[in-house]
C-alpha cells in the first residue's frame, strides 16, 4: 500500500500542466505567435512578417515603405531579431524608408513566428523594446514554389532525402519599387533594385546528432535623381506652396552577408545542447551630392494665384558616407528538463566585431543670398564674411571590441491550489571592452490560471533591461566615437489579463495589457525619416506608459483576424529641462487584420489590414551653436507633430488549385499543388501620409518652415504564386 501511495504522488508529481499561450519551442509567456500562412498572403510592401506585427497593439510605424517598427516607446534600434536563435543586424546608413528594401525575413521559409513586446525572458539579448525569433523549417518532401508580381518576385525549393537526414531549402527574392515610388506627388527619378538569396540545410547525423547551415546575402541599390516636385502647407487661412528644383542625384549601395553552422545534440529527453558559430558582414555605402533651388510662397486658395513670397533660396546636400562592420563568434546553448513541467536553460556568447567607419556629410543652405546659420542681417549692408555650413560631419573610426554575455534561466510549471501557474526567472550578464562596461540584468515572468469558469490567464513580468551600445550610439554628433558611452536603461513592469471565450459558435481571445518603463542613463536621438541620430552622450531619463487591447478570433468562420488598440505616451528629459515627448510619443493607434472568403465561392479570398494612428512629435534637425557644436538642447525649442497616420491594404485572390482540394487536377496542372492569382491594392484610399518634415530657413524673420515628406499613394499590384509537388 505505501508503495502505491509513493507511485501515485509521483505520478501526480509529473503531469504535465498545459498552457494554451504556450508556443513551439519557448516557454515565454509574453510571447504572441503568428502564423506563416498569414504573413504570406497579407498585402504589404515593407515585408510579411513585419506586416502583420505592425497590426499588434503595441507597436507602431508611421511608413509603408519599412520593415522596422517602434514598440512601446523605444525606436527602430531597440528591437532584438533572431532567426534561429542566431541575432541578425539591419542596415545601419539607412536615412530614408525608401532605401530599405526588403525584410531580411523570407516568409516562404519561416515555420514559427514568435514576438514579445517587452518584459521578456533572460536569454533574449541586451535591448530595451522588443524580440522577434523567426524559426525556419526543414522541408518535407521535394518542393518548389514561387511568386511573380509587378514589383518582383521570389522563387523557392527545397527537398528532404527519402530518409530525412538530409533537407535543404534555398529561396531567392528580386524587388523594385519603381512603380510604387513613382506614385509620390514628385518628379523623380528611381532605381531601386533590391535582391537576397538564403539557405538552410540540414543533415541528421543520427537521431540524437544534427548539424546545420544558414546562409544570407543581400544586395541593396538604390539610385535616385530628383527633378522637381511643389509641396503646399500650411493652414486654410494661410496655404504656403514652396516649389523646388534639383540637380544631383543619390547611388546607395547595402550589402548583408551572413553564414551560421550550428551542431545539435540530444543524448536523451532531459538534455539539450547546441554550438552555434557565426560570421556576419554589413558593407554600406551612402553617396550624394544634390544641390536645390526652391521658391517660398503664399497663393490664394481659389485662384491658385501667389500672394506673397516669403523666401527664394537654395541648399547642397553632400554625402561620401562608408561603413564596413564585420561580426563573428560563437554560441553555447543547453537546455536541461529534469521533469516535463521545468527547464533550466544557460548560454554563453562570444562576439568579435570590426568596424569601420569613415563620414563626411555636409550642407550648406542659402536664404535670399545670404548664408544660414548666421547671427545677424543689416539690409544694404554688404556682408563679406565667409560662408558657414549648417553642419559638418567627419569622421575616420575604426575599433575592434569583444562583446561576452550570458544568461541562466530556471521555468516551471506546477499547480498553485487547483489553479495552474508558470513562473520563469533568470538573469543575464555582459561585457562591452570598448566602453568597459559590465550590465547585470535581472527578469521574470510569472503567470496563473485560476480554477474558474471564465477561462482566464493572469500575467506580470518584467525586469531590467538594457540597451547596450553599438555603431550608432557610439557615434557623436561630430562624427567621433565616444568610448564613454554607457548602456541606456529601464525598469519594465507589464500586467497582463488573457480572456478566452466563444462568440457565435467560434473562439475568441481578448488580450489587454499594462506596461510603465522608467528610462535613465538615456542617450538623446533626433529622428528624420527612419535615419536616428544620437546624440552620442548619456545624457536624459525618461518614462513610458500605456495600454494594449487585442481582440483575436475567427470573426469569420475558419480564418483569424483581430482587431488591435492602444494607448501610450513616452517622454525624455535632457539635462533637467523637463519633460518631452520622444519621437515615438505615439498616443492613440487602432489597427486591424481581417480575413474572408465568400461562402458560395470559397475559392475567393480576401485580406484587409488598416491602421490608424495619431502622428508623431518631430523637431527640427540638428543645430549648432556658434562654436559649431551640435546643440540637443534645440529639440527643446522646435517642436511640431505630424499629421495622423491612415492607410488600408487590400489584398484579393482567387485559389484556382488549393491543396486542401480532394478532386486533384489532371495533366499540365497535375503537378501543380496550389495555384493563386491576386490583386492586391496598396493604400486603397490614396491618402499621402506624411513621414517627416523638411525644415525650411527664412533668414528675414529667423522663421523656420516645416515642409511635410509625404509617402506613396495608391497602388494596383497583380501577383500569381504558385507550389508545384
Amino acid at each position: 500500500m505505501l508503495s502505491q501511495g509513493r507511485d501515485t504522488l509521483r505520478t501526480q508529481q509529473i503531469e504535465e500542466v498545459v498552457f494554451q499561450r504556450q508556443s513551439s519551442r519557448s516557454n515565454d509567456q509574453t510571447n504572441v505567435s503568428i502564423k506563416a500562412g498569414e504573413a504570406a498572403q497579407i498585402a504589404s510592401i515593407s515585408g510579411g512578417i513585419e506586416g502583420l506585427i505592425k497590426t499588434l497593439p503595441s507597436v507602431n510605424s508611421n511608413t509603408e515603405l519599412s520593415s522596422q517598427y517602434m514598440v512601446r516607446g523605444g525606436n527602430y534600434d531597440e528591437n532584438l531579431i533572431y532567426i534561429n536563435d542566431i541575432e541578425i543586424y539591419r542596415p545601419f546608413l539607412i536615412r530614408n524608408s525608401m532605401q530599405e528594401g526588403m525584410s531580411i525575413i523570407n516568409p516562404d521559409m519561416v515555420s514559427i513566428v514568435n514576438f514579445s513586446a517587452g518584459g521578456f525572458e533572460a536569454k533574449y539579448g541586451d535591448k530595451m523594446s522588443s524580440a522577434l525569433n523567426i524559426y525556419y523549417r526543414e522541408p518535407e518532401k521535394f518542393e518548389v514554389s514561387g511568386e511573380a508580381s509587378l514589383i518582383g518576385g521570389r522563387l523557392t525549393t527545397g527537398f528532404a532525402t527519402d530518409n530525412k537526414k538530409l533537407t535543404a531549402l534555398v529561396s531567392g527574392r528580386y524587388r523594385n519599387t519603381n512603380l510604387i515610388l513613382k506614385t509620390l506627388n514628385e518628379n523623380t527619378d528611381f532605381n531601386p533594385v533590391y535582391m537576397d538569396f538564403q539557405s538552410f540545410i540540414n543533415y541528421h547525423v543520427s537521431p540524437k546528432f544534427s548539424m546545420s547551415f544558414m546562409g544570407y546575402y543581400s544586395q541593396n541599390d538604390f539610385e535616385m535623381i530628383p527633378r522637381d516636385k511643389e509641396v503646399e502647407f500650411g493652414t486654410v487661412n494661410q496655404p504656403i506652396r514652396i516649389r523646388m528644383f534639383y540637380s544631383g542625384k543619390e547611388d546607395d549601395r547595402y550589402k548583408n552577408m551572413m553564414g551560421t553552422f550550428s551542431l545539435n545534440y540530444k543524448p536523451n529527453d532531459k538534455w539539450r545542447f547546441s554550438l552555434d558559430n557565426f560570421a556576419y558582414q554589413n558593407r554600406e555605402r551612402e553617396y550624394y551630392s544634390i544641390a536645390s533651388g526652391y521658391i517660398l510662397e503664399a497663393f490664394d486658395p481659389i485662384t491658385n494665384e501667389p500672394a506673397t513670397s516669403y523666401d527664394i533660396g537654395g541648399q547642397i546636400e553632400h554625402a561620401r558616407n562608408d561603413l564596413l562592420i564585420k561580426t563573428y563568434g560563437a554560441q553555447f546553448r543547453t537546455r536541461f528538463k529534469p521533469n516535463i513541467n521545468s527547464d533550466i536553460e544557460l548560454g554563453v556568447k562570444y562576439e568579435r566585431e570590426d568596424l569601420r567607419d569613415f563620414t563626411n556629410e555636409w550642407k550648406l543652405i542659402d536664404s535670399v543670398g545670404y548664408s544660414v546659420p548666421r547671427d545677424q542681417v543689416i539690409p544694404g549692408v554688404l556682408d563679406d564674411s565667409a560662408l558657414e555650413l549648417q553642419y559638418h560631419l567627419a569622421g575616420n573610426n575604426h575599433i575592434q571590441p569583444t562583446r561576452l554575455s550570458a544568461y541562466l534561466q530556471y521555468s516551471n510549471k506546477f499547480y498553485w491550489g487547483r489553479s495552474r501557474a508558470f513562473v520563469n526567472v533568470g538573469a543575464r550578464v555582459a561585457n562591452w571592452s570598448y566602453n568597459k562596461e559590465t550590465i547585470f540584468s535581472p527578469r521574470a515572468q510569472f503567470s496563473i490560471k485560476p480554477d474558474w469558469e471564465q477561462d482566464m490567464l493572469f500575467r506580470i513580468s518584467g525586469g531590467v533591461y538594457y540597451q547596450q551600445p553599438f555603431y550608432k550610439e557610439i557615434k557623436d554628433l561630430d562624427g567621433s566615437f565616444n568610448d564613454q558611452i554607457k548602456s541606456q536603461r529601464s525598469y519594465q513592469l507589464i500586467l497582463g489579463n488573457d480572456y478566452e471565450f466563444w462568440m457565435y459558435d467560434r473562439p475568441f481571445k481578448l488580450t489587454t495589457e499594462l506596461y510603465y518603463k522608467k528610462m535613465d542613463q538615456m542617450i538623446p536621438y533626433f529622428m528624420d525619416n527612419v535615419r536616428i541620430r544620437y546624440a552620442g552622450k548619456n545624457m536624459a531619463d525618461g518614462y513610458a506608459y500605456g495600454v494594449d487591447a487585442r481582440l483575436f478570433g475567427e470573426f469569420v468562420p475558419g480564418v483569424d483576424s483581430w482587431l488591435s488598440a492602444s494607448y501610450a505616451r513616452t517622454f525624455e528629459n535632457i539635462n533637467g529641462m523637463g519633460d518631452l515627448p520622444r519621437g515615438t510619443d505615439q498616443r492613440f493607434r487602432f489597427a486591424v487584420f481581417y480575413q474572408d472568403y465568400m461562402p458560395r465561392f470559397p475559392k475567393m479570398r480576401v485580406n484587409l489590414t488598416g491602421v490608424f494612428a495619431m502622428g508623431l512629435p518631430t523637431g527640427a534637425p540638428v543645430m549648432f551653436d556658434a562654436a559649431g557644436q551640435p546643440d540637443v538642447m534645440s529639440r527643446y525649442q522646435f517642436q511640431k507633430t505630424l499629421p495622423s497616420y491612415k492607410r488600408v491594404d487590400i489584398g484579393l485572390s482567387y485559389v484556382f488549385i488549393d491543396p486542401k482540394e480532394k478532386n486533384k487536377m489532371w495533366g499540365f496542372w497535375g503537378n501543380f499543388e496550389e495555384l493563386t492569382l491576386g490583386v492586391q491594392v496598396f493604400n486603397a484610399f490614396n491618402i499621402y501620409n506624411t513621414v517627416a518634415n523638411q525644415w525650411v530657413t527664412d533668414v528675414s524673420n529667423n522663421y523656420i518652415y516645416p515642409v511635410p515628406v509625404n509617402l506613396t499613394g495608391r497602388f494596383f499590384n497583380a501577383k500569381l504564386e504558385f507550389r508545384i509537388k
